[in-house]
């Protein structure tokens, strides 16, 4: 993520990232997939202090959605 990028860029991009890292530890398994997003969201929560919760929920959401799977 660049300094220049506006806030839903960056949410966007955070989408992308908790997509790719719950399809890096699942092989088309919706249950993995849903906890890979659940997990990565909540190292994403505890590296920026929860100051970023509801960006992050949402970039969650994203991930699920982009999967066609339900939120969490």
């Amino acid at each position: 993520m660049s300094e220049g990028q506006s806030f839903f860029d960056k949410a966007k991009d955070m989408a992308a990232d908790l997509k790719d890292k719950a399809m890096d530890l699942v092989d088309g398994d919706d249950d993995k997939a849903d906890e890979g997003i659940d997990k990565a969201g909540e190292a994403a929560d505890k590296v920026t202090g929860g100051k970023y919760a509801d960006t992050i929920d949402k970039a969650q959401d994203a991930a699920r959605d982009h999967m066609g799977g339900s939120g969490g």
